[in-house]
């Protein structure tokens, strides 16, 4: 708490624990949280809501914040005249979704911050982002906004109610189900046509998809890959290499201490949006481990090593789950924290041909590249540099890490941006499939030990005695239940850490929360799962969330663990629903891919089938096989390890281990049995073996 907050009085969201609702504890306007006695005092008054959504990172909510919400005199008519409810989006998505649709409806578009005007039984008649303070640039000023909507609602609120009960009619529409005949025929020309259909959206030049801004779109990236593996089409594969290159040596990419910008707000990838967000750098790591399995290019590995170093440094908690964001912003400048001045660079690194290197290959120069200051980002090669400078490529690569160590350790005394310290379920499940699929391309046990304390603590304290999963977790309180992310999610991780550390009770676990969402998040009629549960407040609507943008949406990431889950368990019903939730929406994705990258992934594991990879070691800790094996590109693999001498019987339940422990004649070295189409292979020991059989998987091209 800052001094000037000091001097100022408190509203009620100091009783909150969101970062994003504590930012604006200090206002002068008279925030409430969302809950049922702010909505009743808007009926009892008679007055209309100003709904603001936002979250703690977001860059225009704190200009909005700043211009208007600590403005005593927009604040006046802020309190006379509306109730005004704050939302954090990343607590509420439900909420959010909502209201994002109304803006998307009216607008075109949507984002954050948003502000919604909305009637006492909570239907929208005004909607947008960001309003300045006064008017410009063909923006309405917010002070002008507030007169005229309190003015129209005392004089025309018949008018207003007609219109939206109408309006909210037309939103009712934007949450239908998008669904085909389920007697969609899916097969590899779906995945065909989808592909070639995403190439279309890509840029050659600087990769990733569109102009400006641009998102990392990871879900559409992993598809690509899986579409390469599938096809032999190496076009796929080598879109997907460029758009990660890219990436890694542009500016949106923290070289010095690691982690990923949430967008560029170029096409360059030069200028990010400073903010880093738990799960945008998760699902980069699973990406990168992706691309470092099929290339084995070390920058892939590097560059998921001080990602995941990241997150453990500066997103991590003492309790060993991780927090959810860092703010773009300090010292009321947004990206202070991590630009620089060619004179700083030089005042630190002290020997001149150092300086010259490590200006010229990340791009320092004079000027500087943004508002005359410098973000990092690698202009040339190491052998490019090598030549110029006479050097071995070895010694250049010393040179910039040995610098960059030194200056990343002066920027650490610099003010930090502010960090947002909720722990969010499905954020943090995704951070855990991240570590798994670090530890499995470096082998180092930090990275599982990271994934398994974050498990460990979910489970004993991110869930209700009933066996419920909560959303937010922050300082020994949890708050609000689990929503369909945060099962699915979850689910995933559970699998992947089950296939580096293979115990029942993980499989266990992951079909009891599939269980749960089947029963209270799913819609019997459109074949799919609602976005909140039975359980959940009953809103202005009930949505589901199909797409895959930043996030890859809870539906499409539970077809892929119900397929999973179906070869372990051999339970019918989750590959009945798996096939049901494909059929309904596979030709929307085929219409629009770049909305369903996430579904098209699940598709494709369902129309290759997975291949059962099960390893028989002595030392599970270290064997060869299994690091061979982890560091191959086998999206359709599901994987078990067992110890040759302790076999449980307790897997033997599961339908993947039936009679496969119980082999007799065991090779004496670590051996492999690989398992499709109910056909299984005799024990094989020899590593190469095993890579010509995998190879030589045939695709299915039809599946009935």
């Amino acid at each position: 708490m800052n001094e000037h907050n000091n001097k100022l009085k408190p509203n009620s969201l100091i009783k909150e624990s969101s970062p994003y609702l504590l930012q604006h504890a200090y206002n002068p306007v008279n925030w409430l949280a969302w809950n049922n006695e702010a909505i009743n005092l808007s009926k009892k008054e008679d007055k209309p809501i100003f709904l603001s959504i936002g979250y703690s990172s977001c860059h225009w909510c704190h200009v909005m914040a700043h211009e208007s919400f600590e403005d005593k005199e927009i604040a006046k008519i802020m309190n006379e005249k509306f109730i005004n409810i704050k939302v954090d989006r990343e607590e509420r998505p439900d909420i959010d979704d909502i209201y994002q649709r109304a803006c998307q409806l009216v607008n075109g578009n949507g984002g954050w911050p948003l502000s919604v005007f909305l009637t006492p039984d909570l239907k929208p008649f005004y909607v947008g982002t960001y309003f300045p303070k006064e008017s410009r640039y063909g923006m309405p000023g917010f002070g002008e906004i507030l007169n005229q909507l309190s003015q129209a609602y005392s004089i025309k609120k018949n008018d207003i109610n007609k219109t939206t009960s109408e309006f909210v009619e037309a939103l009712a529409n934007t949450s239908k189900d998008i669904t085909t005949s389920n007697n969609s025929i899916i097969d590899k020309t779906v995945l065909d046509e989808s592909a070639l259909n995403l190439l279309q959206m890509a840029d050659f030049i600087h990769g990733g998809f569109g102009n400006s801004p641009k998102f990392p779109n990871v879900s559409n990236l992993i598809f690509l890959l899986r579409y390469y593996h599938i096809s032999g089409i190496e076009k796929f594969r080598d879109f997907v290499t460029l758009t990660c290159d890219k990436m890694i040596f542009g500016g949106i990419h923290d070289h010095l201490g690691g982690g990923f910008s949430r967008y560029s707000t170029d096409q360059k990838w030069l200028v990010p949006h400073f903010e880093k967000m738990l799960y945008d750098n998760a699902l980069l790591v699973i990406l990168f481990c992706e691309m470092y399995q099929i290339s084995k290019d070390d920058i892939f590995r590097d560059t998921v090593e001080k990602t995941l170093d990241y997150i453990l440094r500066d997103l991590t908690n003492n309790e060993g789950v991780f927090y959810s964001a860092e703010d773009a912003d300090s010292e009321g400048e947004e990206g202070k924290f991590y630009v620089w001045s060619k004179k700083e660079i030089i005042s630190e690194i002290k020997i001149p041909l150092h300086q010259d290197i490590f200006c010229e290959y990340f791009g320092i120069t004079e000027m500087g590249n943004f508002e005359g200051k410098n973000i990092l980002n690698v202009k040339y090669s190491f052998d490019q540099l090598a030549r110029k400078y006479g050097l071995e490529a070895k010694e250049i690569k010393k040179i910039i890490e040995l610098n960059s160590a030194k200056l990343f350790t002066i920027r650490e005394k610099r003010i930090r941006p502010q960090k947002d310290d909720k722990t969010i379920l499905s954020w943090n499940a995704l951070a855990i499939s991240a570590f798994v699929k670090g530890f499995k391309i470096t082998g180092k046990e930090k990275y599982l030990e990271a994934a398994l304390n974050a498990l460990e603590f979910i489970e004993k304290e991110i869930k209700s005695k009933e066996g419920y999963l909560y959303r937010i977790y922050k300082k020994g309180e949890v708050k609000i239940l689990g929503y369909l992310d945060d099962y699915s999610f979850y689910i995933n991780s559970l699998l992947d850490i089950f296939e580096v550390k293979t115990d029942s009770k993980y499989i266990t676990l992951a079909s009891h929360y599939a269980d749960l969402a089947l029963k209270y998040f799913w819609d019997i009629e459109d074949n799919n799962f609602y976005y909140s549960s039975d359980m959940h407040e009953s809103l202005l609507l009930r949505t589901k969330i199909l797409y895959d943008l930043a996030l890859p949406s809870g539906n499409s990431v539970f077809v892929s663990n119900l397929i999973r889950l179906y070869h372990i368990t051999g339970k019918d019903d989750y590959m009945d629903r798996a096939e049901k939730m494909i059929k309904g929406s596979i030709s929307s994705a085929i219409d629009n891919p770049f909305a369903f990258g996430w579904l098209l992934t699940s598709s494709y594991l369902y129309i290759k089938k997975p291949i059962e990879i099960t390893i028989f070691s002595k030392n599970t800790k270290y064997s060869k096989i299994i690091d061979e094996l982890n560091k191959m590109f086998i999206p359709n693999g599901i994987f078990a390890i067992l110890n040759v001498e302790d076999t449980s019987q307790d897997l033997d339940k599961h339908s993947l281990f039936k009679n496969k422990t119980m082999i007799k004649e065991k090779p004496k070295s670590d051996f492999v049995l690989i398992c499709k189409d109910f056909t299984c292979t005799p024990p094989i020991t020899n590593i190469e073996e095993i890579k010509q059989i995998l190879a030589s998987d045939p695709s299915k091209e039809r599946i009935k």
